[in-house]
């Protein structure tokens, strides 16, 4: 059976993210979303996913904060800077920020989490983690007890956080990005897809993955290989 809604969201955003979060906040929560909100020069159309499109300058008049909340559906722009722009935007204009934590990973009861945070589906987030404001966390990653993520950042799927790591304010990490346990991250760092960070990071740092090396079939290393994992 459905859960009745019973709380008002104005989605800020109008492009792939956007309809996203609509859809998981449609699906997957209490909230109803009534419309969607850019800013002025970006309104294209009068509606977005069936809902009102409004100019941000008319939000408040017309879906009030003291009746509505407001979620910013934005990505990783100018590593996270847009999105927390225009979460202090929205702070500002006085709107509650929704979280929206998926019922399809495992948490435990004392997740700590900010608002305006997205969570996606099969997440293992253990015992004692703290998650602060706006932050988006990808499908199906690993954040150890203890663990800490700062505000403004932006995780992708399969990232492995082992347990009693600091991640900083505006951060990235790549997708199957994997970090050690009692690893401290900077603001503002960049952990590049597939990347190994063992060690602290200064912030601004940029971390990157080597490209995978083919070897082909005929290569002695390959074969060498082949014969110890598969007993060939």
């Amino acid at each position: 059976m459905t859960a009745s809604k019973n709380k008002q969201l104005v989605i800020f955003g109008s492009a792939e993210m956007a309809s996203l979060v609509g859809y998981y906040f449609v699906q997957d929560s209490d909230y109803e979303v009534c419309a969607y909100t850019v800013d002025d020069e970006y309104v294209d159309a009068e509606s977005f996913e069936d809902k009102p499109m409004v100019p941000f300058s008319k939000v408040r008049s017309l879906y009030p904060p003291d009746e509505f909340e407001m979620f910013v559906a934005l990505s990783y722009q100018k590593l996270n800077q847009f999105r927390r722009d225009k979460y202090i935007a929205a702070k500002e204009a006085g709107y509650a920020l929704a979280s929206y934590v998926c019922s399809k990973s495992v948490t435990w009861p004392d997740l700590n989490i900010g608002d305006n945070c997205l969570i996606l589906e099969n997440q293992t987030i253990q015992p004692t983690v703290r998650i602060g404001d706006n932050v988006m966390i990808w499908s199906g990653n690993h954040l150890g007890h203890g663990t800490e993520i700062g505000d403004h950042t932006y995780i992708a799927s399969h990232v492995v956080i082992s347990g009693h790591c600091q991640i900083g304010k505006e951060c990235f990490l790549g997708v199957n990005a994997t970090l050690k346990d009692f690893t401290i991250v900077g603001d503002g760092c960049f952990v590049g897809m597939g990347a190994s960070v063992t060690q602290n990071l200064n912030s601004g740092a940029v971390v990157l993955s080597e490209s995978g090396q083919v070897l082909e079939a005929d290569d002695r290393r390959a074969r060498a290989l082949k014969r110890q994992y598969f007993k060939l």
